[in-house]
């Protein structure tokens, strides 16, 4: 049977040790950090005892499709009544609408521990906060009223409508169509696909955020205007009147993330109302897929954590064979498997990328806050650059990393690994999606290069290439520091050198850039973790120093650290002679 239990150890050690949050106490939100480990703790509790039991169990259940209705699998329906019960979808939403206010840096925790223990049920409250916050930030007084305190309480739930069987990256290709209405309201006819959670019996109401034409939009994404509707009419006194014209068509029968719908959704004249300015919801919506893209990123590193904690108990009480050196315990038949080398590689790729991944994926969150509510316009500017350039390194390098992990998971179990009583093949099955939905990991290589790298003239770029110069200056004459210096120096010139190879070429031949991007996008993620590694390499030194009574952990740690810098961070060597081999290599003749 699989396990899962929560790192709050190490949330802990990220959010006080590695980004110091205690730090930012004026800022709004941040002023009651003492919440932080009472929430972790429950935040735990919940996900080992309500969701993990119903990871299993939700996968081979599977749903139900009749009449157009969708039954969850049994227990999900009350487990998130629990969740709403408790406010969880509450935590990072503004107090007006019934949200507690609390910084994104403190819920990102709660949402890893969610992925971990149950992907499929992450789905539904994540995609509600992504809703929820393009109509907070694009809706009238009045959308915001009508919608957002039932979808901050999780009563509701939300979701976004942009795929369309001849449109997925490409939304400007898009036919669904909005006529006007005398009283303001538009119909909206369409079908859309892929839609995750459009329909399901946990909820009485969904609220629909949907991407379409108005008769006059000009061609393109330049046309595309932004809606809200729900599955019932609301009435002026907020109950929930009639049934819109919205119904699921049917759902999709998937390699994994088996207990969520995947809907086929058609709008039949559904009532709607626009958000925003028209032909303007593409910005609009792209507020609620940033917030998805790392949301994704999330869901690749649970899964690449709970993959790392069942190898790992696997690989203490598997024996099979015997130390290269020696037996190790020699009263028993044979010893456990992790006295192989190849096996510790194995874990320690999966462990250093999980914790490492944990920090980025924080240090993102922090940056959000930052952006929003910094007194400093300076300040904001640079955390919002700084999420801009890392979000699309969030959702593709932690998603790759959770495949990578869930496949070396299978591989430390062996044999065992491909039967479903252990877990680890539905984690590999979940976690698939995750490199392609909301952009698939080569689009945001694309938008990497395309858009990120040369923006303002490179100054997304200098918010994380200044911190690291500064780093290594700063630790230039640590002799106990250059072990984890060398090799993040090197890794920052070969990063510096793909930058530039990509500007300059991609001056004559944009498919330069292209071809190049997703070389680019991994050594971008490879240098960031290098980075994290060498930080946190000199907390723990500095902590065994001073005597920790946590001495384990702090070697931990250190011995993380040497590994990612020296088996992985290498790598960067090999990407950049791929990379630089240019598009020559990519011109097939009969692939054309």
């Amino acid at each position: 049977m699989p396990v899962y239990k929560a790192p709050i150890r190490d949330f802990q050690f990220v959010l006080r040790e590695y980004l110091n949050i205690g730090q930012y106490s004026e800022l709004k939100g941040f002023g009651d950090l003492d919440v932080v480990d009472p929430i972790l703790d429950e935040a735990a509790k919940f996900c080992e005892e309500a969701l993990f039991p119903l990871n299993q169990t939700g996968d081979k259940e599977g749903l139900k499709f009749e009449n157009g209705n969708v039954t969850l699998p049994a227990g999900f329906k009350e487990a998130y009544q629990t969740y709403v019960q408790s406010g969880w979808g509450s935590f990072s939403c503004d107090p007006e609408y019934g949200g507690q206010g609390l910084p994104n840096v403190v819920n990102t925790p709660v949402i890893e521990m969610i992925c971990s223990s149950n992907l499929s049920f992450g789905l539904m409250p994540g995609l509600t906060h992504g809703a929820y916050s393009a109509l907070h930030h694009f809706g009238t007084d009045e959308q915001k009223k009508t919608y957002l305190p039932k979808m901050v309480t999780g009563e509701w739930t939300g979701v976004m409508c942009l795929t369309e069987p001849q449109a997925g990256t490409d939304l400007g290709l898009i036919k669904t169509n909005a006529v006007s209405n005398d009283d303001g309201s538009y119909n909206i006819t369409g079908t859309k696909i892929f839609i995750s959670c459009g329909e399901h019996d946990a909820v009485p109401n969904i609220v629909h955020l949907i991407l379409a034409r108005l008769p006059d939009a000009p061609a393109g994404v330049k046309g595309i205007s932004l809606f809200v509707a729900s599955k019932f009419l609301i009435n002026k006194d907020g109950s929930l009147g009639e049934k819109n014209k919205i119904s699921c068509g049917s759902i999709e029968h998937k390699m994994g993330i088996h207990a969520s719908p995947t809907c086929v959704m058609n709008y039949d004249g559904a009532k709607a109302w626009l958000v925003g300015a028209p032909h303007k919801g593409l910005r609009a919506m792209f507020t609620m897929m940033n917030e998805a893209r790392i949301l994704v990123g999330l869901q690749g590193l649970g899964i690449g954590e709970v993959s790392y904690q069942n190898a790992l108990a696997y690989a203490k009480e598997r024996a099979q064979g015997r130390a290269l050196k020696g037996a190790k315990f020699p009263n028993k038949p044979a010893d456990p498997i992790t006295v192989h080398p190849d096996v510790r590689r194995m874990l320690l790729s999966m462990r250093a990328f999980a914790e490492g991944g944990r920090v980025l994926a924080l240090w993102a969150a922090l940056n959000i806050d930052i952006a929003k509510n910094h007194p400093d316009e300076k300040i904001r500017q640079e955390a919002d650059d700084f999420v801009q350039l890392i979000t699309p390194v969030v959702k593709g390098y932690l998603t790759d990393g959770g495949m990578d992990s869930a496949v070396t998971a299978m591989q430390v179990f062996g044999g065992y690994g491909f039967i479903k009583e252990y877990g680890v093949e539905q984690y590999l099955r979940d976690v698939r999606i995750t490199q392609i939905y909301e952009g698939t990991n080569g689009i945001q290589a694309l938008d990497m290069v395309g858009r990120k790298l040369p923006a303002h003239t490179g100054r997304y770029l200098r918010t994380f290439f200044h911190p690291v110069t500064k780093f290594l200056e700063d630790n230039r004459d640590n002799e106990k520091m250059a072990e984890f210096n060398k090799p993040l120096y090197q890794g920052m010139q070969s990063l510096q050198n793909a930058a530039l190879w990509v500007a300059q070429k991609s001056l004559g031949d944009p498919n330069e850039a292209a071809g190049a991007s997703v070389d680019f996008l991994k050594m971008f993620g490879h240098l960031t973790l290098g980075y994290i590694w060498a930080k946190t390499a000199k907390i723990a030194l500095e902590k065994l120093e001073s005597g920790t009574e946590e001495k384990l952990f702090y070697e931990s740690k250190l011995a993380t650290a040497r590994f990612f810098m020296n088996k992985i961070l290498p790598e960067h060597f090999s990407l950049l002679a791929k990379l630089t081999a240019g598009v020559k290599n990519l011109e097939i003749p009969d692939i054309e």
